[in-house]
């Protein structure tokens, strides 16, 4: 995680993508929660960047999130 100002940036990686549809599913399940500012999914790394607030949205919820539309994510460094 990296700390700007009160937002965070979570970095999370995902399993199971298999088409471009997958990208669009995560960043509206992810993009929909209260206190996430921006979500760029990585389809070719299925690396998911969530820029967040720690205290409305945690890395846990991020992942809840994710899981919710079929995938199996989990927190990563890089």
């Amino acid at each position: 995680m990296t700390n700007t100002n009160s937002n965070t940036r979570t970095t999370l990686r995902a399993e199971g993508f298999s088409c471009p549809s997958c990208v669009t599913k995560i960043k509206k399940s992810v993009g929909a929660m209260a206190g996430v500012s921006h979500v760029k999914v990585h389809f070719a790394s299925a690396r998911i960047e969530v820029d967040h607030h720690p205290e409305t949205v945690s890395a846990d919820d991020l992942i809840a999130a994710v899981a919710k539309v079929g995938y199996t994510a989990r927190a990563s460094a890089f």
